[in-house]
């Protein structure tokens, strides 16, 4: 059955953080800018749209939603809750801040419905916390992941590339270290610099370079490998080009792309293919049909650099983590290992 979510986009004014990368307002006496009434008209207008033999659940993003009031929390939960009741949705999932947890607001939490938690941790070097505006550490992100853990929450991470003093090594150490947090879920998200937010106003400085689109992506390609080969469910790779993103203007310098999932997918298999036709010089491609778009790459660059010792079939019979070049057939997970071996041979 299809997952849907049902985003609420709740932005927490009070917080008392100021991360270099974000401009969510601060508003004295305002906790957030949706309304108990706001809240029950988005969920009534994703029922109506969305098919009824499916799983939805009602997402809490864009803000701190722990970091508001307990009794805030509860009032949105509380209206969720019905919803739940009535079985329209199935549940409700959360994101927030690693120092935003205890057992007091899990307790809450697990009481109305919350499923997932997704935590928003960026990043696990000190270093480039503190140059972020991020103040917690290592161990204060383990705590809160082993006590979501312990009240048997679903737990989702987020991780950055290319924030203020990261580099290759810290961003791919973060995703290594990450592992220990036992996470269900990551998203992976390239920084990008925004219009009213400290990061402008370090890039126009010249105390930031945001990364290329193709620095970001090769960035991603072995946090990506690493995330899934440890069985992490990635379920975002790139920011969504929401209509608040793609608007002239609010994007000031960073690798935005629609589609910068598809980017890392295709360079992956592009590395792998690239391995076998330096030994092989040509590649005879056979492939589920649903991974296509996978092998021969955006606008056909994969096809288009390797033509024409470039050919590739449908075969259907082979499972979607399957791919045959050359006679040999080669699994997913080999290819994965091979891309992560190249960064990191003592790891694997």
């Amino acid at each position: 059955m299809k997952h849907y979510n049902i985003p609420v986009f709740i932005s927490h004014f009070g917080c008392p953080n100021a991360c270099v990368f974000c401009n969510q307002k601060k508003i004295n006496g305002r906790e957030t800018d949706v309304s108990l009434d706001d809240l029950k008209n988005i969920i009534d207008s994703y029922l109506k749209t969305l098919p009824k033999n499916s799983i939805k659940e009602v997402a809490f993003f864009g803000g701190t939603f722990t970091g508001i009031s307990m009794e805030l929390q509860k009032q949105y939960l509380e209206v969720v809750k019905k919803y739940i009741d009535n079985t329209d949705v199935e549940g409700v999932r959360i994101s927030t801040r690693p120092e935003c947890i205890d057992d007091e607001i899990l307790t809450q939490l697990k009481k109305y419905g919350v499923k997932t938690i997704e935590l928003g941790i960026q990043s696990l070097d000190d270093e480039v916390l503190k140059a972020t505006g991020r103040h917690y550490n290592y161990e204060i992100v383990k705590k809160s992941c082993d006590l979501i853990k312990k009240y048997g929450f679903t737990l989702g991470i987020q991780l950055m590339i290319g924030l203020p003093k990261s580099d290759f090594k810290s961003d791919l150490m973060s995703a290594v270290k990450s592992l220990d947090l036992n996470p269900d879920i990551a998203r992976i998200y390239p920084t990008l610099v925004i219009k009213g937010t400290e990061l402008e106003f370090m890039y126009k400085r010249n105390l930031y370079n945001s990364l290329t689109l193709e620095e970001a992506v090769d960035r991603t390609v072995p946090i990506y490998s690493l995330l899934e080969l440890k069985d992490i469910n990635v379920i975002r790779v790139g920011l969504q080009p929401a209509e608040d993103l793609t608007a002239d203007g609010v994007i000031i310098s960073g690798p935005f792309h629609p589609a910068f999932r598809d980017l890392v997918e295709n360079k992956i298999y592009f590395n792998f293919l690239s391995k076998i036709y330096e030994k092989e010089k040509k590649l005879d491609i056979e492939v589920n049909e649903r991974n296509i778009s996978k092998i021969v790459g955006q606008k056909a660059s994969t096809k288009k650099t390797f033509y024409p010792n470039f050919k590739i079939t449908i075969n259907n019979n082979l499972a979607i983590n399957e791919l045959i070049i050359n006679s040999k057939k080669y699994e997913r997970k080999e290819i994965l290992k091979g891309e992560l071996n190249e960064q990191m041979p003592d790891f694997i």
